[in-house]
């Protein structure tokens, strides 16, 4: 495996130990440089090794690397960053010198680290660091690939939101929640108006492409800590954390304004669709089962009132 690391901090090209680091000077190749093994260089390196080989989980990797690397090299914090997996993390306390490596691998880009000291790094430094990322190569790779899978395992292929499975999981957690610290959990349930009549008259492509913009839309709109999921079919989900019904209305009514301005493209004509959304809060004491019950008996009294409605549970139960 040959993979590529980039330094901002220093202007040389440098080939060792299976990585090849590169900057924007010219290039030249030389011989990496050889530290003497003391006895706490290999207790450490071997330290790292186990431990890198003991987790699957990308923050725990990380958190090893930076702990054990201190031991051998002076530097405050280690950032990484892997845009395609929309993954950061940073450990320690930034500081003004920093020392950039962008690691690549003949199957992909594993992401980018970026070590930061008080004081310039030295080139037995930079040796050193570059050594150590060797060792955390495979493990940071096998971890982002184990990532990757769980995030494929718990998503909607088409729309790209969170699948039945992910959907039950987050439910309990929230419940977890609603009961330890007594708050107010909300449940949007979304269904699309018409969609049968869609997919006849324009085929399964378009209906296909109304579902993706209408995920697209509902987790645009929706706050960052609200999760979206697709619940079957032409129906989505979204949970809303520490949100009352009324908090929960002014989201779906921004939603379903939306979605009611929406013109998805087929052919020479646009599309237009509008949703129905029912809301139910969980609160202390109150089971999966009936938030889920709730918010359906809402959802099909915004169908009965003429569909392209909001109706909270709370409103007409009483």
């Amino acid at each position: 495996m040959v993979s590529s690391v980039q330094s901002k901090h220093t202007s040389e090209k440098h080939e060792i130990k299976g990585l090849h680091i590169q900057s924007n000077k010219a290039q030249r190749y030389i011989q990496p440089v050889i530290h003497p093994q003391t006895d706490l260089i290999n207790d450490t390196r071997q330290r790292l090794t186990q431990t890198l080989q003991m987790s699957l989980d990308v923050k725990d990797i990380l958190k090893s690397f930076f702990h054990h690397s201190r031991e051998l090299i002076n530097f405050n914090a280690l950032e990484y960053h892997h845009e395609t997996d929309d993954f950061n993390l940073v450990l320690g306390k930034k500081s003004v010198h920093s020392c950039n490596y962008r690691l690549h691998t003949q199957e992909g880009n594993l992401g980018e680290i970026i070590f930061s000291s008080k004081k310039r790094f030295l080139e037995s430094d930079m040796a050193q660091i570059e050594s150590l990322i060797g060792l955390l190569i495979y493990p940071l790779r096998n971890a982002l690939r184990y990532r990757e899978a769980l995030q494929t395992a718990l998503t909607d292929a088409l729309t790209g939101t969170g699948n039945r499975v992910a959907l039950d999981n987050a439910l309990r957690r929230e419940a977890q929640l609603v009961n330890r610290y007594d708050q107010d959990t909300s449940l949007l349930m979304l269904d699309i108006d018409y969609f049968k009549k869609i997919n006849d008259s324009y085929g399964h492509r378009i209906g296909d492409a109304v579902l993706k913009e209408v995920a697209a839309i509902i987790q645009s709109v929706s706050r960052t800590t609200d999760m979206t999921f697709r619940y079957g079919g032409e129906e989505f989900v979204v949970i809303l954390s520490k949100t009352d019904c009324q908090g929960a209305a002014i989201i779906a009514e921004r939603i379903r304004q939306f979605i009611a301005r929406l013109l998805v493209p087929a052919g020479v004509q646009n599309v237009k669709t509008t949703i129905s959304i029912g809301i139910s809060t969980l609160q202390k004491g109150d089971s999966i089962t009936e938030l889920l019950e709730q918010a359906d008996q809402a959802l099909y009294r915004a169908k009965d009132l003429g569909r392209n409605q909001v109706v909270c549970a709370s409103k007409f139960s009483n």
